[in-house]
């Protein structure tokens, strides 16, 4: 019966990813050490250097299989490396014993790799390369930092950006964003103190307070924690979509609507914003109250009542320098979603960036309702 914890034990897959996303690890670190093998040989041609290191397999492994990983990111593994290439060769170089240089090579690397907050696990494998490789390497002095060692950390540095981020869609470096972060309307405030729930911050602060290693971004667990959220949403709430709750019969504009007639329809209907759509029914903008105001320059003895009735008339003349299509008023940008998407998406738009109207739209990207 002990055994046989010990045997589940034995089926924990250390990592959680898919079948194709293994594949395709494997494939980068497959190609990352071609290539630098390759590249390494065709640059420094037929001399005493080795054209790889050995630590540079376990690198790639971390580099693409973990790459959200603290350990994986650039100043880790740059920083690693050459800090242990150096370490290395000083103990072999100077200390004749064997045990003694393996032993203060990979303490002294990671010392330093401590000190200055790269830390990178194959770095010890680097810094005893010199010292068992014996006379062939150390021959070669600290020129090793930068032949082989420096150019396979820049070869690999930027297949892991190439491939990572490009090939593979993944967030690396983990600092970066992949994909552009919509805008959010000019009055909603990116603070932390319009957040509800855990946010990045408070993530950092209980990870210094934790004395344990948590092989994972901030970055990536705040949005680990987010998608738990939403995933425990939608168990709790079921299956419901956007189309179930959003109203269908909607009033809307177009791009060459006078504002006249805009804010007739606002008055009429008593509406607070109205899709702005082209001939096809796909959204163009939104247009909302405040839009008309915008525009509207006043002193301290204007009327605001003046001068709205002012700008919102049509003018009677052929030409003009007043503002008279909707197009010319309407907001910068609008956040659409599909009718399918659940209605745990409209939290995040609703409670953080502040949006209190959303244009759903179809398969043909044709408005089909809106969720107030």
């Amino acid at each position: 019966m002990k055994l046989l914890p010990l045997l589940k034990s034995l089926t924990v897959d250390p990592v959680q990813l898919n079948i194709k996303a293994k594949i395709l690890s494997l494939l980068a670190c497959f190609c990352a050490i071609f290539f630098i093998a390759l590249i390494t040989q065709a640059t420094i041609g037929a001399s005493n250097f080795p054209i790889i290191v050995a630590s540079m397999g376990a690198s790639s492994v971390i580099l693409f299989f973990i790459p959200n990983s603290p350990l994986a990111q650039p100043w880790p593994f740059v920083g690693g490396q050459l800090c242990s290439a150096f370490i290395g060769m000083s103990c072999a170089l100077y200390i004749t014993e064997t045990a003694t240089a393996s032993a203060v090579a990979v303490g002294g690397s990671v010392l330093l790799m401590l000190l200055l907050r790269c830390l990178h696990p194959p770095g010890a494998a680097t810094a005893l390369a010199p010292v068992m490789a014996g006379a062939s390497i150390t021959s070669l002095g600290y020129s090793i930092i930068w032949v082989p060692v420096g150019i396979n950390v820049g070869i690999m540095l930027m297949l892991a950006l190439i491939i990572n981020r490009w090939v593979m869609d993944r967030d690396y470096p983990s600092a970066l964003p992949i994909k552009d972060v919509k805008e959010r309307p000019a009055n909603i405030k990116s603070t932390t103190a319009n957040k509800i729930g855990i946010s990045k911050q408070d993530i950092e602060l209980a990870l210094k307070d934790s004395d344990s290693l948590v092989d994972i971004t901030a970055t990536e667990l705040s949005h680990l924690l987010s998608n738990a959220k939403r995933n425990t949403f939608k168990r709790v709430r079921g299956d419901i979509s956007c189309a179930d709750i959003m109203v269908r019969d909607i009033s809307t504009v177009e791009y060459g609507t006078e504002v006249e007639d805009a804010w007739q329809l606002i008055q009429t209907e008593k509406l607070k914003v109205i899709p702005v759509v082209d001939s096809a029914k796909r959204v163009i903008r939104i247009i909302t109250r405040h839009d008309f105001f915008k525009y509207i320059n006043l002193n301290a003895y204007d009327s605001l009542q003046d001068q709205l009735r002012n700008f919102i008339r049509r003018t009677a003349n052929i030409e003009t320098n007043k503002l008279e299509a909707v197009g010319h008023i309407m907001t910068q940008s609008v956040v659409t979603l599909p009718e399918t998407t659940h209605i745990v998406e409209l939290i995040p738009l609703i409670s953080l960036q502040g949006h209190r109207q959303i244009p759903i739209i179809n398969e043909q990207h044709r408005l089909v309702g809106m969720v107030y």
